[in-house]
């Protein structure tokens, strides 16, 4: 299997987009009058994905990637604007922030093939 990622002004373009929406859900985060300590204490709970790993690289992507798409936050927030529910909105919003600094750092969804391979780039190459 050949493992591509985005270069050049596809990359940048990722990486600036996930800055946007980063910012967006802090921004989003901070209308919601909710801790900043619970924000802080649950932006990396994603990478708890990682754990994967220990099983293999196949295993591990796939567990990390469940924890790093923007689908499932993003229906929670759904569902939580619909419901009228601040503190699932909260958890949401940190799930997605967390996925949007990862995009913004050049961190992305993992192909199976090795921890440091994903779709944005090597990870530790330029």
């Amino acid at each position: 299997m050949t493992v591509g990622f985005a270069k050049s002004w596809p990359k940048l373009l990722l990486r600036v987009e996930g800055a946007c929406i980063f910012g967006s859900t802090i921004w989003a985060y901070s209308r919601y009058n909710q801790s900043w300590w619970t924000f802080a204490g649950l932006l990396f709970l994603p990478d708890l994905g990682m754990a994967g790993y220990i099983a293999n690289s196949t295993a591990g992507a796939a567990i990390y990637n469940s924890f790093h798409t923007e689908t499932p936050p993003i229906l929670m927030l759904c569902a939580a604007l619909a419901k009228n529910d601040n503190e699932l909105a909260g958890l949401a919003l940190c799930w997605l922030a967390h996925i949007e600094m990862d995009r913004m750092l050049g961190y992305g969804l993992k192909y199976g093939t090795g921890f440091g391979h994903t779709h944005l780039s090597v990870i530790g190459m330029t």
